[in-house]
């Protein structure tokens, strides 16, 4: 669908050649179905199938990219309707219109890319929103979430999702996703195995989860051994509800290996919270490392997300909570770290561990080197702050020469806000299509080569990489 404010050739090349190539690419890409391996839409959606209630709470209260612009710019999250759980018709207009008017703020950012894609195409709206069309623009939106074609099942089959797999802590009973297997649709949403708050002992649920670790298994977890065993039969019920994948996510990537006797010793003292931070990175690693040896056993693709200081800001997370855009990018070291892990299991090619990082300088320095040799290794696309243009296109860059195209994983979107999906994939695909079509104008790509290379990208790598 084409718009004034919605260029056909965005994103594409400024050189002539170069964005014919691209929109021939692109062509054939952009209608292949969505493989949505990692994101943290919400399960209940799918399974209770209701309306969305109103604008505001679908597009801007679980939409961290958005009220984190608008917080830095002196705009409380209280006048958001952040933490609250229903908004009145009243103030979600109010939350709309402040939206509105203060819209301009994210010009330039992937966040507009994203917003002004699901206006014009999912809602076929055909201006810009401001402050001047912000009525019309909540008019349209909330009469047509009002409509059976946009209840969650319906928009995703309209996404063409052929899978979308959602985040769940490793004590979730996953009846959402139960009800959905049990029920007569056929859209695939799987779950992902999540456990950090049994993997780190700094976590302020670890205790409480450890406790409830060993009422839910019935298993004896006085041992690290018995612990570990309780953990596998997690992971086992979270595979037989579909998941594929675990997910990771510590402030480093230090991993570690330490003896049986050494094991046992450390789980003794973060069992009974007497241990101190060095103590607490070093059990963390060696989970990181048992995770990796469950999955020998189950399959299932490990996915390391490091380089994240979380809940920054105090005042945010002691009054909102975590994951309201106080997060961010930390420098963070790999070589040395992830050494203990890989030297047990990096060369098995039947273990898929796939690396994401917010810390762009270890692309080119260690995580391309390491994917580029280690058979275990994929590197997963820009994540979180780095999602956009700029940074998928500094991916690629730094990427290609030690780790090439194929030990990458395609796209995954990591969203919570469930109509930026297509989106999304959709400005992934035009920048993959963009740079390959600048390898084949420079003439170190056939077309062929990049017509296939495309189609790997946008859907096969990540599919065969998760197991779909």
């Amino acid at each position: 669908m084409s718009h004034a404010y919605l260029h056909p050739d965005r994103l594409f090349p400024s050189e002539t050649k170069a964005r014919e190539i691209a929109r021939t690419l692109y062509g054939q890409v952009k209608d292949l179905p969505i493989i949505s391996p990692h994101g943290h839409t919400d399960p209940s959606w799918f399974a209770q199938n209701e309306n969305f209630s109103c604008p505001s709470s679908l597009l801007i209260q679980p939409d961290h990219y958005v009220f984190r612009m608008l917080y830095s710019q002196g705009i409380s999250l209280e006048s958001l309707g952040i933490g609250r759980k229903s908004l009145t018709v009243e103030q979600s207009k109010q939350i709309w219109s402040l939206f509105a008017k203060h819209y301009y703020l994210f010009r330039g950012t992937p966040s507009k890319l994203w917003l002004d894609y699901v206006f014009a195409d999912v809602f076929n709206i055909s201006e810009p929103l401001s402050e001047q069309t912000a009525d019309h623009y909540y008019n349209v939106i909330n009469s047509a979430l009002k409509s059976e074609a946009f209840k969650p099942r319906a928009l995703f089959d309209r996404f063409n999702i052929e899978v979308l797999a959602t985040t769940e802590q490793p004590l979730d009973t996953l009846e959402h996703h139960q009800t959905i297997k049990q029920s007569s649709w056929q859209g695939k949403v799987v779950t992902t195995f999540r456990p950090d708050n049994l993997t780190n002992p700094e976590h302020p649920l670890f205790t409480e989860s450890v406790t409830k670790l060993e009422s839910m298994t019935g298993m004896d977890i006085s041992d690290f051994e018995g612990f570990l065993a309780a953990i596998k039969l997690r992971r086992a019920f979270f595979k037989s509800q579909g998941a594929t994948a675990t997910d990771h996510s510590h402030p480093t990537a230090f991993t570690a290996d330490l003896s049986d006797t050494e094991k046992q010793a450390l789980y003794l003292k973060v069992r009974a919270g007497n241990y101190t931070p060095e103590e607490a990175e070093l059990f963390r690693g060696q989970m990181i490392t048992e995770m990796v040896a469950m999955s020998l056993d189950d399959g299932l693709v490990i996915q390391l997300h490091h380089g994240c200081y979380r809940n920054h800001n105090d005042w945010v997370f002691e009054n909102y909570g975590p994951d309201k855009g106080a997060d961010l990018p930390l420098a963070c070291e790999y070589i040395d770290a992830l050494k203990p892990m890989l030297n047990k299991y990096g060369n098995n090619p039947d273990i898929t561990i796939i690396l994401f990082t917010l810390d762009e300088t270890s692309y080119s320095r260690e995580l391309a080197p390491l994917a580029g040799h280690y058979p275990a290794l994929r590197l997963g696309p820009a994540w979180w702050f780095h999602d956009s243009p700029e940074g998928m296109r500094r991916f690629r860059q730094q990427t290609l020469e030690t780790g090439g195209f194929y030990n990458t994983v395609g796209f995954n979107d990591d969203t919570r806000a469930f109509l930026s999906i297509p989106a999304r994939h959709d400005l992934a695909r035009r920048m993959d299509c963009s740079f390959l079509a600048e390898l084949v104008a420079d003439h170190r790509l056939t077309m062929s080569e990049a017509e296939a290379l495309a189609y790997d990208l946008s859907y096969r790598l990540a599919k065969e990489a998760y197991k779909f």
